[in-house]
């Protein structure tokens, strides 16, 4: 059993309005993508990464995994038009990588700032319980509108959880879900959990 990493990367920024894409902005020298990438290249639980990369600067990315010794990134591969398909495409990249019983872990590579534990504590439940999803508790209040102007109630929020990445899921399982994704032509998904819901 192996922990694969899909790390999306495949975002070109366009509300933010910059020509370079978010993932591929410099802080403090390095690209954030680079960041990104040492906190699975660091975890002895992960084995491979598969960087889902927008297609114009997969050669960038190239330049940035050989300059900073990511020798993890096993494989660059083409993102998608959306978040959900990107996710797909490296899903259905790894169909002849991966055992049925291997995990992949999914994070989107503007989200650098990634505690160890927060890596560590996804493989644990997803090991144990087949996926598992980072979650944060939700404290504002959050009204239920139609209009976006106008809202009808109140929800709840004791049970109301925000979804955030990392996410893992057995492999089979996610390759189960993104197959019945395509046959439905489904494409709306932000989140592979989303998927596991519906």
């Amino acid at each position: 059993m192996q922990n694969y990493v899909v790390l999306l990367a495949g975002g070109v920024g366009k509300r933010m309005g910059s020509t370079v894409p978010k993932q591929f902005i410099e802080v403090n020298g390095k690209p954030i993508i680079a960041y990104s990438i040492e906190n699975f290249q660091r975890n002895p639980q992960i084995d491979k990464i598969v960087v889902v990369c927008v297609k114009d600067w997969i050669d960038r990315l190239k330049e940035i995994v050989a300059q900073y010794s990511l020798s993890k990134v096993e494989w660059i591969i083409e993102g998608g038009s959306t978040g959900h398909d990107s996710i797909r495409n490296g899903v259905f990249f790894l169909k002849d990588k991966l055992q049925p019983d291997d995990f992949i872990i999914v994070h989107d590579a503007v989200r650098p700032i990634l505690p160890q534990k927060a890596i560590d504590e996804v493989i644990r439940v997803a090991h144990e319980k087949g996926n598992a999803s980072s979650s944060i508790a939700c404290h504002p209040p959050i009204v239920y509108t139609e209009d976006f102007e106008s809202g009808i109630t109140d929800v709840d929020r004791e049970h109301v959880m925000l979804t955030a990445s990392p996410q893992a899921f057995k492999y089979s399982l996610a390759l189960k879900c993104y197959e019945q994704a395509e046959r439905e032509h489904r494409h709306d998904f932000t989140f592979t959990s989303s998927l596991l819901i519906l």
